[in-house]
């Protein structure tokens, strides 16, 4: 599975800042921070990646990393 989840996401990250952080880790195919119904940021995002190899080097890789100056969390996506 290429498709992850991203945690702990601060209001102020975008998809393209998100986008722009999973390309250390390979070839991204799409990026997105899920917005509530009040616009602003859930803190949440989901990245696929271009390959399932890709994906496992971007958990190895981002999970606990920072961005935005926040400690981020990546996972496999389980939501089908």
């Amino acid at each position: 599975n290429a498709k992850l989840y991203v945690g702990n996401l601060t209001y102020e990250t975008t998809w393209h800042g998100l986008k722009d952080h999973f390309r250390q880790a390979g070839d991204v195919a799409y990026a997105d921070v899920l917005i509530g119904r009040d616009g602003r940021s859930k803190g949440c995002g989901l990245v696929t990646m271009g390959s399932a190899r890709d994906a496992l080097a971007a958990i190895e890789m981002l999970n606990e990393s920072e961005l935005d100056g926040r400690t981020i969390y990546v996972r496999e996506d389980r939501e089908r």
